[in-house]
Parts: structure tokens; C-alpha cells; sequence
């Protein structure tokens, strides 16, 4: 894990140096854009579908569906309970849930998992993600942006519902449960697609740190979204995992993709519902770098 965690570091620190650096004029905040829609338009449908396609699909995906939107909506809960206690302001309360509740299950969770535990954990990443994550974003997570926030009424309620990826999975899961063969020069460039992904939602990873976000005004906030998010979220997740199937390996891995940071994703969410993002953006900062201490201590504890 600790190596893994290095690798990734460096990684990151490549896409922090591109923001110093600016190589060819072009800015972290610029070059973040390119990437991050390459990996999301290109890459990540090719991943889902090259693995969805060839996957044993069963029982199993249904308790990762079990899994994840049981843990997503104890972290809301205990974030909503928090903002209730301490009365905070009705915008920064749905910023907050956010931050504390979506974790960054494929853009980081995939590389590191798959690094951890090897290649048979990119399946169970896949369908974290497409059976539980997305669907829970996409419904509860737009519920609570749209309630907490603010909304153009000419504008559609509804984000990005045509999402590449999750199209992708429903195309792959057709596929597989209907026994179509998948042709070997298919697969084979869909696996050179799938392989640079990894790497390029990292570098994006740090090139989409914020730093100037970071300020004395939110630091209040940090310790009850690190609190949920790295330890009482993870810790749900286990008890619950505990509850299934999945045997010790399938149950560390689930465990530790949903003790992930801060998903990028969710400041899309913010600048569209006008909720907090300069709140969200020092969430993902924070979560990320914390990352780096707890998810090596979810590991030894899962491990065990």
C-alpha cells in the first residue's frame, strides 16, 4: 500500500508541478479540462465496457449496490445531523453533505486498488461506481445540490443524465448478460485505451488540487467532513460488508474504494446549484492529502 501511495503521490506531484511550471503557456486549470474529458469521453467508456463485457455478473453486484448506497447515506445523515447541531448556513450545509459523502471511487480508487490488489480489482471499481456510485450521485446527491442551492428555473433540473460512462455500462452489461462474444481485436484496443487511464485521472488529480482554496475561514469545517468521510463512512462500509458475502479480499477492496477522498466531481455540482465551491474545492484538497495517512491504516485494518 505505502508503495502504491508513493506512486501516486508522484503522480499528482507531476500534475501540482504542471500548475507551477505552466510547460508551453498551458495552464493546470486548461490542461485539467483536456484531460479530464479525454479520460471521461474516451477512456473510461473504453475501460467499463472492456471489463463489464467480459465480467461475472451475479449476485455479487447487487451487494456492491447494497454496499454503496448503504454507506452514502449513513455519511449523509451523519453530515446532515452535524449541520443541523451546529446550524450552518443552508448553502454551506449542502457543501458540506457533499464533501462528505461521494468518495473519488474511480479517478483514485481504481489506480490504487488495482495496484493493491491487482487486476482483478478493476471489476469491482467498475461496478462500485456504475451500480451504486453514479446512480446515488445522480439521484440523492442532485436532490440535495438542488435543495441546498440555488437553480435557474430555465435551466433542466437534471445533470448530465447522458453521462458516457454510464451509457457505456448499460451497453456492456446488455452484452454480457445476452452471451455476445466480445471480438479479440476489440478487446485488444479497448485494453490499450483502458491502460492510460489511470495514470491521467492522476496527473488531472493534481493538477485539480487547489491550493489558494485552502483558508482559516473553512478550516472549522475540515474536521467534521474528515471524520465522516475518512473513518465513520469506511467504518460503515465494513460493518456492513461484514453482513455480505463477499469473502476477505472482494470485502477489503470495496471498503477501501468507498475510504477514498473527495470526489472531484461534486464542484460541478456546487458552481451549478451555487452552493460553496471555494468550501467544496479545500474539501477535495484536504480529503486528498489526508488520504495519503488514513487509507494506508484502512489497509493494515482490513488486512488483518
Amino acid at each position: 500500500m505505502n508503495a502504491t501511495l508513493i506512486q501516486m503521490a508522484l503522480l499528482m506531484a507531476c500534475g501540482v508541478a504542471w500548475g507551477i511550471f505552466r510547460p508551453a503557456g498551458l495552464s493546470a486549470r486548461h490542461t485539467r479540462v483536456v484531460l479530464t474529458n479525454i479520460v471521461y469521453y474516451l477512456l473510461m467508456p473504453a475501460m467499463i465496457l472492456e471489463v463489464l463485457w467480459k465480467t461475472d455478473l451475479g449476485i455479487q453486484s447487487l451487494q456492491y449496490t447494497v454496499l454503496g448506497w448503504g454507506s452514502l447515506t449513513v455519511a449523509v445523515l451523519c453530515a446532515w445531523l452535524i449541520g443541523r447541531l451546529f446550524k450552518l448556513e443552508k448553502k454551506r450545509l449542502g457543501t458540506l453533505i457533499l464533501g462528505s459523502t461521494f468518495p473519488n471511487i474511480t479517478y483514485l480508487g481504481l489506480p490504487i486498488l488495482e495496484q493493491t490488489f491487482g487486476s482483478w480489482a478493476r471489476p469491482v471499481v467498475i461496478q462500485m461506481d456504475v451500480f451504486s456510485a453514479t446512480p446515488y450521485l445522480f439521484t440523492v446527491g442532485l436532490l440535495i445540490a438542488r435543495h441546498y442551492g440555488e437553480e435557474d428555473q430555465h435551466k433542466s433540473p437534471w445533470l448530465a443524465l447522458n453521462a458516457p460512462p454510464f451509457w457505456t455500462a448499460a451497453i456492456a452489461v446488455a452484452l454480457n448478460m445476452n452471451g455476445v462474444i466480445a471480438p479479440d481485436w476489440l478487446m485488444a484496443a479497448l485494453q490499450k485505451l483502458s491502460v492510460a487511464a489511470a495514470p491521467l485521472m492522476i496527473v488531472s488529480l493534481g493538477m485539480a488540487l487547489d491550493w489558494q482554496a485552502i483558508s482559516w475561514r473553512n478550516m472549522p469545517y475540515m474536521p467534521p467532513v474528515l471524520l465522516i468521510k475518512m473513518f465513520a463512512m469506511p467504518l460503515c462500509a465494513w460493518s456492513i460488508a461484514s453482513q455480505l458475502t463477499l469473502d476477505a479480499q472482494h470485502r477489503a477492496a470495496t471498503v477501501l474504494d468507498l475510504a477514498m477522498p473527495s470526489m472531484l466531481f461534486g464542484i460541478v455540482f456546487c458552481d451549478r446549484f451555487r452552493l460553496d465551491s471555494p468550501l467544496y474545492a479545500m474539501i477535495v484538497t484536504i480529503t486528498t492529502l489526508s488520504s495519503l495517512i488514513t487509507l494506508p491504516i484502512w489497509y493494515l485494518f482490513l488486512s488483518k
